[in-house]
Parts: structure tokens; C-alpha cells; sequence
């Protein structure tokens, strides 16, 4: 099968499947043979900055001569982004032979078994994720998450050497509960006895669940709050921040982005080397170029000159998004390009968006997917903050790629345009790029 016909079936997937049990999903994985048994994995679950920490992890653990298999979600333009080694995107090629070696041991699954059985769409991905990963001789493996963790596909894993949580928020409420705790619960499924941990200790209410069940299982924890990342200085288009670490001691860090909620991505990596630091041959030195030349698509970045895509697409996102604004350090006017999908609290996005008053002018669209917010519905919630006094100016325009090209033509050199809301809509804006 070629690329284009693979990529068809794939999206097809959702059609004529469902979410599988967890035991039916690990018993697949053991039908392929594990891949990757034999390597070092470290999980990341969480409900903001995993790609970040998976991508800073990658570049550190990847300067420091290690050739690291990343699995990450959602892509943004194409599935192959999905799928990095040393952090570039495989191949075409590669990414046909994965899947159809998985097709072909899944054919050959439901025929022996008499079974049913077919993966999801993300689990699919997975499948061909540890295939590539084991073909591609991977040293070090980073899992993201999908959704949640406990049910979550990468969490049939065998192998595990570091559990990674990220800050915890309320988003996907319909599947993981409705209560930062019922959430991290959830999220803390990825841990494993005796299995260390790194966690984002900012909220009580989650640090509490992922403590108690580490305590259960003997993994020994390393909580990572926002007081531990000090002397933060912005400058137009990178920030530099300190940290200590128990094995590096004080390490000076330099991100090629704005957002000061990269620091806090960055500081959660910084110690997931750390910890790892007697199984890993990383200098200080490494790490410091690793977290330089880092870089993740959509978070806080510059696309074009004074334009700058982020993929903010819940309160918590939002909230990170317009802290970075504040101290963007504009000289002119800010306008933001905004969507959303239906099944987000947009309401309280929107609402965090207005209160700030930071936007000149916001331009609304409707996203080309079938979860986009409908444009009266964007419009009437928007509506409604300006009944309580937030006065901005409102566009409402038929697509993304209309409502792009109008507001980048009304900015001067002074000015900011940013594009948040969604990773959908991040994506539409790259292809239009592309």
C-alpha cells in the first residue's frame, strides 16, 4: 500500500472500530513481539506540556549521542509527525512499512484467534510506533499519552523506566471525571511499582492523588513546582531561566521561545535526566544545548514575522497563553485569531480571553472539522462578555484561511497577531503555510 492510501485508511479507522479493552490491546502488542522490550521507555501523561517535555527530553537525551524514538499526539499537518527519531519525522517510506507490517500481524491475529479484534485509530499508530522504534534500533523511547493513562493504549507497555506527569487540568471531563483529582487519578494509572515519577506539584488537589498512589506502589517521587524555576528574563524572542538539580546542581537554561510555561515543561525534563542521571550518560553541558536547540510546533511559535501560533485549547492553556502575552513586550497593537471545537469549555476560554483586554481585535472562524464550534456560537459567547463591559472588536469571518490573511494585512511592524484556540486550528494554519 502507498502513503496516501494508508493515511485513508487510517482516518477511516473510527468508522467501523471502538475503544478496545485494555487486556485485548496488550494482547496484541505481546502478538507483535513487544517491540522495544529491551529498551529504556519513559511514559508522559498529563494534561498540558507533554509534547513540550517529550520534546525537550528528546533534543537533551539526542545531543547527549542517544538515538531517541518519540511517540506524540495529536499531529498538526501530517501523521508522520507522530513519529520522531532524534527528532526529525520519519519517513513515507518508513512510516508504509510500519504500518503494513502491523497490518499484516493483525490479519494474521484475527485469523488465529478467531477474534474481531481491530485497533483504534490511536492505537494503530501506537502499534507502528513500536515497530519503528524497534527497526529504527531506538536506544531511549518517549510515550505520550493520547488520553488519560490508566486506559490509555501506551500504557500496555511492558517496560517502563521513568513516569513523567505533567500539570493537570480540567479538559476531557467526559471521559477522565469531573474534578482535578478524578483526573490525576486517572493520569496516575500510568505509574508502575518501584517505577520512579516526576510530577508537576503545583495543585494540591493533583499532587495528593499522585502521591498516594505512588506511596501504593513504591515508586519513589520527584515533584517539580514553578518555585524551583528562578530568575526568568524575556527577551524578544527566547527567555533564559536557572534551575537545581540534585545530580547537575545550579543549570542555566536558554528556550528559543516567549512563554514562560516552557520553562516549567523544560524544568520537568531537566529532572527526568536527572533522576535517570546513574543510568545515563548526560553531561551538563548537553543539556544545555539540548534545551537551545529544542523546539515544538504550536507552543508560543513564530511563524511568521510578529505572528505566532499557540496551542492553548483549554482554561489552564488559555491561562499559560496569556501570561506569555503579557510579557511579549509589544510595542503596538495585539490581535488574536481564535477557534475552538464544541466539545472544549469554551466558555471559560473565551471568557479568560476577553477579561485580559489584551486584543485590539479578535477575528472568529469555523474550523474545517466536524467538532469546530459554529461561528454563531463563537460569536455568542463573545457577545455575551462584551455585554459586561469587555469592549473589543469582534470579526466574524467564513474560514480560517480568510480570516488569516485579513488579520496578518491589517498588522504593521509593531504590531502581534496571535492564533490560539485550538490544535485543529494550528493546523489548518500551518497547511495553509506549507
Amino acid at each position: 500500500m502507498e502513503y496516501r492510501e494508508i493515511e485513508k485508511y487510517i482516518l477511516e479507522i473510527p468508522r467501523f472500530t471502538k475503544k478496545n479493552a485494555p487486556e485485548d490491546t496488550e494482547r496484541f502488542l505481546r502478538y507483535l513481539g513487544d517491540p522495544c522490550l529491551d529498551t529504556m521507555t519513559i511514559h508522559i501523561a498529563g494534561t498540558n506540556g507533554k509534547g513540550s517535555v517529550c520534546a525537550y527530553l528528546s533534543s537533551i537525551l539526542t545531543e547527549a549521542g542517544y538515538r531517541v524514538g518519540m511517540f506524540t499526539s495529536p499531529h498538526l499537518v501530517t501523521m508522520r509527525e507522530r513519529f520522531r527519531i532524534c527528532g526529525e519525522m520519519i519517513t513515507e517510506e518508513v512510516f508504509a512499512e510500519c504500518f503494513c507490517l502491523v497490518k499484516e500481524k493483525l490479519d494474521r491475529f484475527r485469523e488465529e484467534e478467531k477474534s474481531g479484534y481491530h485497533p483504534t485509530f490511536f492505537e494503530i499508530l501506537f502499534f507502528m510506533a513500536m515497530e519503528c522504534f524497534a527497526q529504527e534500533k531506538a536506544d531511549i523511547i518517549l510515550l505520550e499519552t493520547g488520553l488519560g493513562g490508566r486506559l490509555d493504549a501506551t500504557n500496555s507497555v511492558s517496560r517502563k523506566d521513568l513516569c513523567v506527569i505533567t500539570e493537570i487540568g480540567l479538559d476531557h471531563m467526559e471521559y477522565l471525571g469531573d474534578t482535578i483529582a478524578q483526573i490525576a487519578g486517572e493520569k496516575a494509572g500510568i505509574l508502575r511499582p518501584g517505577v520512579p515519577v516526576v510530577y508537576a506539584d503545583n495543585k494540591p488537589e493533583a499532587s495528593g492523588v499522585i502521591k498516594a498512589q505512588a506511596g501504593k506502589l513504591g515508586c519513589p517521587c520527584h515533584p517539580v513546582s514553578k518555585d524551583r524555576v528562578r530568575n526568568i528574563l524575556f527577551h524578544k524572542n527566547f527567555i533564559d531561566f536557572s534551575f537545581e538539580s540534585r545530580y547537575y546542581g545550579y543549570v542555566k537554561g536558554i528556550l528559543s521561545t516567549g512563554a514562560p510555561y516552557q520553562a516549567e515543561n523544560a524544568s520537568l525534563a531537566l529532572t527526568a535526566v536527572d533522576v535517570l542521571a546513574d543510568r545515563l550518560h548526560v553531561t551538563k553541558e548537553q543539556i544545555t544545548e539540548g534545551l537551545a536547540s529544542a523546539h515544538w510546533e504550536a507552543r508560543m511559535e513564530e511563524i511568521m514575522p510578529g505572528v505566532y501560533v499557540d496551542g492553548a485549547h483549554n482554561e489552564d492553556g488559555v491561562r499559560a497563553f496569556l501570561d506569555a502575552v503579557r510579557q511579549d513586550q509589544c510595542t503596538g497593537k495585539r490581535y488574536l485569531l481564535f477557534s475552538a471545537v464544541a466539545d472544549k469549555r469554551y466558555r471559560q476560554m473565551i471568557s479568560l480571553l476577553q477579561s485580559e483586554g489584551l486584543f485590539e481585535g479578535i477575528w472568529l472562524a469555523e474550523l474545517d472539522n466536524p467538532r469546530g464550534l459554529s461561528l454563531e456560537e463563537m460569536h455568542r459567547a463573545f457577545a455575551q462578555e462584551t455585554g459586561r463591559g469587555v469592549q473589543t472588536q469582534i470579526r466574524d469571518m467564513t474560514d480560517v484561511g480568510q480570516a488569516f490573511r485579513e488579520v496578518v494585512a491589517k498588522k504593521t511592524e509593531a504590531d502581534r497577531v496571535y492564533i490560539a484556540g485550538s490544535l485543529y486550528l494550528a493546523g489548518e494554519i500551518k497547511s495553509i503555510l506549507c
